[in-house]
């Protein structure tokens, strides 16, 4: 089976030197702001899909729940086993297979980890396997970047200079996908990656989370948790339980 952009991509070292700046305090407000509004009780055991390097998954866990992270990045879950103790841990998976069935209380995709797959079927699978990690009265978090905001304000070329590499981005909207192309080069060699991100619109996510037998109960448009809005909001993050 050919591999996906992501599978190449997310493993690259050249990926975590142009995400360099994400940050955690970002990452831990939006925590502070989620958990405020959840309330998980000590005991909640919470599943962070596609985690990264495990910035939310650490902090979390910092807060006394029981936290597996999960990624399709070898290199990502490397780094992120460090921190790992007897209420943390760190697993190479892929979110469109099976997991614990229902087993947790909180399941979170966070900071735009979805999008990545070819078919609505399979965005609607992987939905279906989040769905059946939960718990009955479990919830689910996705947190998405707001699509016609980024649509509209779409910067299509930029060059960032990090660790003495020329990124050059260039972004575009093909056939209902956020494509970004990223061209640069290191020690005489030239490489080109990608990453390709479905434009799914609230409605969009609405329908599949409805076929995958859930319903959004709340709409957030920012980390602090502000209404929902399609014009001005950065981001798209929704609150869903089981249907």
């Amino acid at each position: 089976m050919q591999r996906k952009w992501f599978q190449y991509w997310f493993n690259s070292p050249y990926y975590h030197i142009l995400y360099q700046q994400r940050n955690d305090a970002e990452a831990e407000f939006f925590i502070d702001q989620l958990t405020h509004f959840l309330h998980p009780k000590p005991d909640y055991k919470a599943l962070d899909i596609a985690c990264g390097k495990g910035r939310h998954s650490i902090y979390l866990n910092k807060k006394g729940l029981d936290v597996t992270g999960i990624d399709l990045s070898e290199q990502s879950i490397k780094y992120a086993r460090q921190f790992e103790n007897n209420k943390l841990h760190f697993l190479v998976h892929d979110m469109r297979k099976l997991f614990y069935i229902n087993y947790f209380d909180i399941a979170l995709n966070l900071f735009t980890s979805f999008g990545y797959f070819d078919t609505e079927k399979e965005h609607i699978d992987a939905l279906k396997t989040f769905r059946k990690c939960l718990k009955a009265d479990g919830v689910l978090v996705l947190d998405y970047f707001n699509t016609e905001k980024i649509i509209r304000n779409l910067n299509s070329c930029e060059v960032k200079s990090l660790d003495g590499i020329a990124f050059n981005i260039s972004k575009n909207v093909i056939e209902g996908k956020i494509i970004k192309k990223i061209n640069f080069e290191d020690k005489g060699k030239t490489y080109n990656f990608e990453e390709r991100v479905q434009a799914f619109s609230f409605e969009d996510f609405e329908r599949m989370i409805l076929k995958a037998g859930m319903t959004i109960h709340q709409t957030f448009g920012s980390y602090e948790l502000e209404a929902f809005n399609q014009n001005t909001s950065d981001r798209l993050i929704l609150i869903c339980k089981k249907a």
